[in-house]
């Protein structure tokens, strides 16, 4: 089986391509820059120049593939749903013109609602779309990335973390890790068929005030939150730099879903993975904070 994976070197990416190869595939990674793959998989793997916002790159790269694991790529223009709707087309070109079996997306909790949720209607446009292909495909809703915690560093240094969100709405916390081991596991299962969605919820559900908690537990140093207005988050976006439509994409992911919002998927022992917040913060948060003092 011949199985392609976008973004290779990232959160989740880079640990597809590892559990791929040690499960004896050699993987067709799809990349900008294949000098930025780990030196201990470049032997393993297929390496292969592409632009997924390009669509003729992305239908030459994955001629011959049978599976596909495709995350949407970071954007990279001041309009993000512009920039979701051109790496759409590429992908849908490429599952209709080489007649790939199956996919797997990477998509997110809340995609569900199908608008209203800033950038995460760009994965909702996705989703429609490889719908509409009637391709295999499994669209994995995933809760908020373990990792995206590495984005506020200087903030979780200094203590001080900032959230739009109620401080006690639990929401779903996962660890990528966790994500690409069920990725993995739905590329090479051929138990499934159809239009699939897999929630991947983390093993807990926690409010920003347990994260706090959990965070301060972890690494030692004393870490609280404090909930700020939508106006002033989006003025702070705007002055790190953002283009106004990437800060109501930004702002949206959060705001979209406050209130009632309650993920289509359930918890159960299907979505529910094992790696914990404290474990994490514990391995790879704490030794960050270290590194940057």
């Amino acid at each position: 089986m011949q199985i392609a994976v976008t973004t290779p070197t990232g959160n989740v990416g880079r640990h597809v391509v590892a559990t791929l190869v040690r499960a004896g595939v050699r993987p067709r990674v799809l990349l900008r820059d294949p000098a930025r793959l780990d030196p201990a998989v470049r032997d393993e793997v297929d390496a292969v120049r592409v632009d997924q916002y390009d669509a003729d790159t992305v239908a030459a790269a994955t001629r011959d593939v049978d599976a596909l694991f495709w995350v949407d790529p970071s954007t990279a223009s001041p309009d993000p749903l512009a920039d979701y709707a051109r790496a759409t087309s590429a992908v849908v070109r490429a599952v209709t013109e080489n007649g790939i079996g199956r996919v797997v997306f990477q998509s997110s909790v809340g995609a569900e609602k199908r608008g209203g949720a800033g950038e995460i209607d760009g994965l909702a446009l996705t989703e429609t779309a490889l719908d509409d292909t009637g391709v295999d495909v499994t669209h994995l809703r995933c809760g908020y990335f373990f990792t995206n915690l590495e984005l506020q560093l200087d903030a979780v240094r200094a203590g001080h973390l900032q959230v739009v969100l109620p401080l006690d709405q639990p929401m779903a916390w996962v660890a990528p890790r966790d994500i690409a081991e069920v990725a993995v596991t739905r590329l090479l299962s051929a138990e499934w068929s159809g239009r699939c969605v897999q929630a991947v919820h983390g093993p807990a559900d926690l409010t920003w005030s347990e994260v706090a908690e959990t965070l301060t537990s972890a690494t030692g140093r004393r870490i609280g939150v404090e909930r700020v207005s939508d106006d002033a988050m989006r003025t702070q976006l705007g002055r790190a730099g953002m283009p106004d439509k990437m800060v109501e994409a930004v702002l949206g992911m959060s705001t979209g879903l406050r209130g009632d919002f309650v993920p289509e998927q359930p918890r159960t022992i299907h979505s529910t993975t094992p790696t914990t917040l404290a474990a994490w913060a514990y391995d790879h948060l704490r030794r960050r904070i270290e590194d940057a003092s």
